[in-house]
């Protein structure tokens, strides 16, 4: 008997369409062959994250974003250091009983740890997807092996995660999942509403490393760079350290419709000995994400307050 499944995912991610894809096929195998799944993309912004979420399936799902408290939300998956908006959330976690509620800030990806714990827990066989999983923890743990493999976008997985974080088309990564969850990358590459959008994207990217290069202020070992000028909200954000190989840390400023972004980041291919916590730094400021990565989303109308705390984060790591 088929059942609605509502699975909500990290929205423009690699990792959270990957995730998505993951659970999808681990839920039709190990939970329910005929069920119904539904996608919807969630974004992090100022206030009130799960506001306009759907909730509305027999199961409703969260991978790779903030943990909710809603009685509606029955899975969850996150690796993020900051997955919790208040200490009553985790402490809601602690208590949930359920076990299907699954938290691990080690892993490099969601979808790794999602497939670790449907595997060992759920009898889940991920083969299937091991490209998939493999290019989600390295572009989301960001383990390429040179900045230029990170920028060149010369692989189908990169590729795919340039249509993923770039497309202005807001209904294509629900249309994606799906052909993530059962084809080859390389397949997927080809699809026509990938390949199409893939093109004139790739072409902004170019633009965009030399706007990069134009706005990058390298000093004392930081990039800082604002960008709320120009339309590339969903620029490469390796691309700082493929131009500055020298660059430890990079601060940015990006705007959209939606909110403003100050995105904090490390080299990757810096050998890190700086203990600095990037995720403790933006819950500073009412962000957070990831020890290495991480940011501060603001209203579209804080600019001046999102600068200040963009310069103020710089002078920091500058220090």
């Amino acid at each position: 008997m088929g059942n609605k499944v509502r699975i909500c995912f990290h929205n423009r991610c690699f990792d959270g369409a990957s995730s998505a894809a993951v659970f999808s096929r681990f839920y039709r195998e190990c939970i329910n062959s005929q069920a119904e799944l539904h996608y919807t993309g969630l974004t992090h912004r100022p206030a009130g994250l799960f506001d306009e979420v759907p909730f509305d399936g027999d199961e409703n799902i969260i991978v790779d974003f903030k943990y909710s408290s809603s009685p509606r939300l029955t899975w969850w998956f996150d690796h993020h250091q900051s997955a919790f908006l208040t200490p009553e959330d985790e402490e809601h976690f602690r208590r949930d009983t359920g076990k299907q509620k699954f938290y691990d800030p080690t892993y490099k990806s969601c979808t790794k740890f999602l497939t670790t714990v449907a595997r060992e827990r759920f009898g889940f066989h991920p083969e299937p997807l091991a490209e998939l999983i493999h290019w989600a923890d390295i572009i989301d743990g960001a383990q390429y092996e040179t900045p230029e493999v990170a920028v060149k976008m010369n692989v189908p997985a990169t590729q795919i995660g340039l249509v993923i974080e770039a497309s202005s088309d807001e209904g294509m990564t629900t249309r994606l999942i799906p052909h993530l969850a059962s084809k080859p990358l390389a397949e997927i590459a080809r699809l026509d509403f990938i390949a199409d959008n893939f093109q004139p994207l790739y072409q902004l990217h170019q633009k965009s490393m030399e706007i990069l290069r134009q706005e990058c202020q390298f000093e004392r070992g930081v990039v800082y760079y604002d960008l709320t000028g120009h339309d590339l909200e969903g620029f490469n954000k390796f691309i700082p350290y493929y131009q500055y190989p020298d660059c430890i840390f990079s601060v940015s400023i990006s705007a959209s419709p939606q909110r403003i972004k100050v995105g904090v980041g490390s080299n990757p291919w810096h050998d890190l000995k700086d203990g600095k916590n990037l995720a403790e730094i933006c819950e500073r400021y009412g962000g957070g994400g990831h020890a290495r990565v991480a940011a501060i989303s603001f209203d579209p109308n804080d600019l001046e307050k999102a600068r200040q705390a963009a310069r103020e984060i710089t002078e920091e790591l500058r220090r």
